[in-house]
């Protein structure tokens, strides 16, 4: 069921994002059974055919009661696909690496799971935007158009900005995190699929 917002009046678009953020973290929070119902999402985004052609996949590692994504990094890696993970730098910038095992991620300062310092800023480690042929996408609340907010930082606007049009971008998050619509910017950028527990919804893209 698609969340509804109980605020009884919305003054505007920002406003009205930090409610659905608000909400969304909420029902994330409170969602049961995120194991076996990110095991479903992941066997989604394993099956697509855009990853069965892709070479190069962006992954994310799931913090807090994000959609758990680090149990399906040892089959994808297995694949013999590039995997490639983001990392953030000094300067709020998410960086790409590429991950071989999984003994190269370590928990970092705020118990996030991270590539490893001493492995960072290997050339062979470094990824760049134009690169990725898949790419996934965390973020807070996503609509069925695919629009998306994350958490205001404009991390992944900056880091999707330089991504080759043609690959896509997909979404993935819970049911609970599904709203009937995201208020979007111009600067925005919709997903090509969303992801969840109940469907794959096919998003408006950067068309």
């Amino acid at each position: 069921m698609t969340p509804q917002l109980t605020a009884p009046e919305v003054v505007d678009d920002q406003t009205l994002k930090a409610l659905i953020r608000q909400q969304a973290h909420e029902a994330r929070r409170l969602q049961e059974g995120k194991d076996e119902l990110s095991e479903t999402i992941m066997n989604r985004f394993m099956g697509l055919p855009e990853f069965a052609g892709a070479k190069t996949v962006k992954f994310y590692v799931d913090v807090r009661a994000e959609v758990r994504t680090r149990q399906a990094l040892p089959a994808a890696l297995a694949t013999g696909k590039k995997i490639v993970v983001p990392w953030c730098n000094d300067m709020g910038m998410l960086e790409l690496f590429h991950l071989e095992n999984m003994d190269e991620l370590t928990l970092g300062m705020y118990k996030i799971l991270e590539p490893r310092e001493d492995l960072r800023r290997l050339p062979a480690k470094q990824v760049q935007p134009e690169e990725l042929d898949l790419i996934m996408v965390p973020g807070v609340a996503f609509d069925r158009q695919g629009g998306r907010t994350g958490h205001g930082k404009g991390y992944y606007d900056k880091l999707l900005e330089h991504s080759r049009p043609d690959a896509p971008l997909v979404g993935i998050a819970f049911e609970c995190q599904m709203f009937a619509k995201i208020p979007m910017m111009s600067h925005d950028i919709f997903m090509d699929k969303v992801i969840t527990e109940a469907a794959i919804y096919e998003g408006l893209g950067r068309r």
